[in-house]
């Protein structure tokens, strides 16, 4: 804490220790792998300028979750949600209560289905293993309306059932993201800075953020120096994707990098090879 009892260095490795976690919450509140990683940054910018002047902060993590959650909040406020799965709603059986869990674990698009309170605290605490007393901390709520909350997001689980549209992608992107594979695999690294947008952005999940075309053309250099990769052309969560494997293991994705291109150009690279662990909840298609 910031009076001594918890000190900047132990601050920092808890933050690094609860990122994992804190992308499983984060993912699942906004209904998207991708945008779970952007929220769990955006809280831990958060965190880290609130916490010298946070005092004696009783249970750290809580506190952090309590910031990703609100995070999140504001995430779903500020933006249009994409289209999701359709769902359908069907009778209830045994083996639907049975398998509810594996559902909450599994299924992005059924949670977005849920009201946001169902969907905080199923994920807390049947996701996450959080208490009921953990989870009033985090969603500043009282105890009974946590359990109301949670019983209900349950219940409502049990009835749902996603039946998610076939992935689709336009056969001008899909060429492009083949070339780019191409190239990448062949390390012709100068055509690839070649199609760099000058206001370009990269974003290195857990590690670093670069913007302009110079200082993200280092980008290519550093998978330059390295041969532990092969990319595929990809799907993740329906988007273009390179998905990214070790040659010694080609049937395992390891990591996945995403391009966003403006006019011809690349203005966005997202590369989660420092962050593997979205993986978990990301919906991976080879192409």
């Amino acid at each position: 804490m910031a009076d001594g009892s918890l000190e900047p260095e132990a601050f920092e490795r808890m933050l690094a220790d609860l990122r994992p976690k804190l992308h499983r919450y984060c993912a699942r509140m906004v209904g998207s792998a991708i945008e779970g990683e952007d929220v769990v940054q955006d809280a831990m910018v958060k965190a880290a300028q609130a916490f010298p002047a946070a005092g004696d902060i009783g249970r750290p993590d809580a506190w952090l979750f309590r910031i990703a959650h609100n995070t999140a909040l504001d995430a779903l406020r500020s933006r249009k949600r994409r289209p999701t799965a359709e769902l359908t709603v069907e009778p209830a059986g045994p083996a639907d209560a049975a398998e509810s869990r594996v559902a909450v674990a599994s299924s992005l698009a059924v949670l977005m289905a849920l009201p946001v309170s169902q969907r905080a605290a199923v994920v807390l605490m049947d996701v996450l293993g959080h208490s009921n007393d953990e989870a009033v901390e985090i969603l500043g709520v009282t105890a009974a309306a946590a359990k109301a909350a949670l019983h209900r997001g349950r219940e409502r689980l049990k009835t749902l059932k996603s039946e998610p549209a076939a992935p689709r992608l336009d056969p001008t992107e899909r060429s492009r993201l083949q070339a780019y594979a191409d190239r990448f695999n062949a390390r012709d690294f100068d055509a690839l800075r070649a199609l760099l947008a000058e206001e370009v952005r990269l974003d290195l999940a857990g590690r670093l953020r670069l913007d302009g075309k110079a200082p993200v053309s280092v980008y290519f250099t550093r998978y330059s120096e390295s041969h532990d990769w092969w990319s595929q052309p990809g799907l993740v969560d329906g988007r273009p994707a390179l998905l990214i494997s070790d040659p010694a293991d080609p049937g395992r994705i390891t990591y996945v990098v995403l391009l966003d291109w403006q006019d011809g150009e690349i203005a966005r690279i997202r590369d989660y090879r420092y962050a593997t662990y979205v993986l978990e909840s990301m919906d991976l298609t080879r192409l």
